[in-house]
């Protein structure tokens, strides 16, 4: 079955005992309607407060069974390569931005007629691929603020020596001249409002002149908005302050905002090994399904843990990386083969990301629509992948 073409639309309504003959197979993904609904709503009260427009980050989310959901809230799509531009223009209404770090002229021809915003990173790029662009096209261009907000040097847009944008000594007005927008990416799961009013002041001030040259400005992505607590009504009056200052509209690309604790990644206990600690094996892997727990070294949340459980485990997965494991933690009660576990927020940078090393077997993908008037909601099954799928990668199938 084609993980790129096909979409399964048969739906198992789990209030019938009947429907399921056996628990699904694991390992599965399994997304909550209600919970992303939980997040939209407060997409929803920023667009209302503030009049900002919010795309999809593609880069972060592209399960696209779900836009149907998203596309509710959100205005559109942003994209870091043709094939995201694609997949939105084809499959999420609205706006259809495409930004990539480096295109090559294949893929400006390819992205110029479904695009409603091309966004270049460099004066080079916008330099020698604006000619082939129709004379309608809105273009922008990435800049780096030179101040930034993140967590770890891999993803600080803003790092040392970093490819990503222009500095504002390399701009001028000829250049600007040539923009309808500008884009600024400079925030990685930044919680902190104070922190971003503190950028965005700093933005404004800065590139004030240029910003009053365009009229469209997006802000990026990695902005943790619909993090529990965050002020949500005064970002809105902060990023409204912006828009108007400048008489630009605004744009916010959040991904992780949008799909923060929607998916949980169930996995099942293959066997219990004991070199000094205990490790339970289950059926999936952090180097083919949650690259990001790997990649960035932050463990996974079980849903099954406690604090106090006194039966300690390492999570290690069944490939053959020493090191690929998806963390530790107390469980109230010893682990047994065949025990599930959920592995929590298992949606951003995770489905993009799954691969097939070691020819393990791929995730099944779920959507669980929210309960209506009591009645709950159906499974529908957004993809399912077999040996086919991982052979076609590897050659002609």
């Amino acid at each position: 079955m084609s993980a790129v073409n096909t979409t399964i639309n048969t739906a198992i309504n789990i209030t019938d005992a009947g429907a399921l003959s056996a628990p699904l197979k694991t390992p599965y993904f399994m997304i909550h309607e209600d919970k992303l609904l939980r997040n939209l709503e407060i997409c929803k009260q920023l667009k209302d407060l503030s009049g900002v427009k919010l795309v999809l980050a593609l880069k972060c989310f592209s399960t696209w069974g779900t836009f149907d959901t998203i596309s509710k809230y959100l205005d559109g799509t942003t994209s870091s390569g043709p094939y995201e531009v694609q997949l939105g223009h084809e499959t999420f209404p609205g706006e259809t931005h495409a930004y990539s770090v480096g295109y090559s002229e294949d893929d400006v021809i390819a992205v110029r007629d479904i695009a409603d915003k091309i966004i270049f990173n460099s004066v080079s790029q916008l330099e020698r691929m604006q000619p082939l662009l129709p004379a309608s096209s809105s273009v922008g261009l990435r800049i780096n603020p030179e101040v930034s907000y993140a967590g770890q040097d891999l993803a600080d847009p803003a790092r040392a020596y970093s490819r990503l944008g222009v500095k504002q000594a390399g701009l001028t007005v000829e250049t600007v001249s040539k923009l309808d927008g500008l884009m600024f990416h400079m925030n990685c799961e930044n919680k902190d409002f104070v922190a971003y009013n503190r950028i965005l002041n700093t933005i404004s001030e800065q590139f004030s002149a240029h910003l009053d040259q365009v009229s469209w400005v997006s802000l990026g992505g990695g902005l943790f908005f619909t993090y529990p607590g965050y002020p949500v009504a005064e970002l809105a009056l902060a990023l409204k302050a912006f828009a108007e200052k400048h008489n630009v509209q605004l744009y916010l690309e959040p991904g992780e905002a949008v799909i923060t604790d929607t998916t949980d990644l169930v996995v099942s206990v293959l066997d219990v090994v004991e070199n000094d600690k205990k490790t339970a094996i289950v059926d999936s892997a952090t180097e083919a399904h949650r690259l990001d727990t790997l990649i960035y070294n932050e463990p996974a949340s079980f849903a099954e843990a406690t604090e106090e459980g006194e039966h300690p485990y390492i999570i290690g997965s069944c490939s053959c990386l020493a090191g690929d494991i998806f963390g530790e933690a107390n469980f109230p009660q010893a682990l047994q083969i065949g025990d599930r576990l959920t592995i929590k927020d298992s949606a951003g940078y995770t489905m993009v990301k799954l691969n097939w090393f070691n020819g393990l077997k791929m995730p099944s993908i779920y959507f669980k629509r929210a309960d209506v008037n009591g009645v709950s909601g159906k499974i529908e099954i957004l993809n399912q992948f077999d040996y086919q799928d991982f052979k076609a990668t590897l050659g002609q199938a």
